[in-house]
Order: C-alpha cells, then sequence, then structure tokens
C-alpha cells in the first residue's frame, strides 16, 4: 500500500504551458506576466509578454 501511495506522489500529471510571446525582438526588458495553477489532477502555466513603447 506505501509503495502504491509513493508511486501515485511521483507521478507527474498532464500540464498545459501556453506561452503569448507579443515583445518586439528588439525590446531587451520586455514586461511580462506569468502565472501557473496546479489543481492537482492537471496543472496550467500561462506566460504573457508585450513590449511598452517608452518616451524618448
Amino acid at each position: 500500500m506505501t509503495i502504491l501511495a509513493l508511486i501515485a506522489l511521483a507521478y507527474r500529471h498532464p500540464t498545459a504551458d501556453i506561452r503569448l510571446i507579443t515583445h518586439d525582438i528588439a525590446d531587451r526588458s520586455p514586461r511580462r506576466v506569468q502565472a501557473a495553477v496546479d489543481l492537482g489532477l492537471f496543472g496550467v502555466s500561462i506566460l504573457y509578454t508585450w513590449t511598452v513603447d517608452r518616451l524618448r
């Protein structure tokens, strides 16, 4: 029984990895938001980047 519990804990569940890369390639420090949610049966990871037009 203990061995089955250890196997269940070690088993990796499905995780969705969503990346929305919308920043300008020349931007060396784009803004970004990153979040992850793990619900036990599955997980979701989201990364979103963008470029801010700066006044020069």
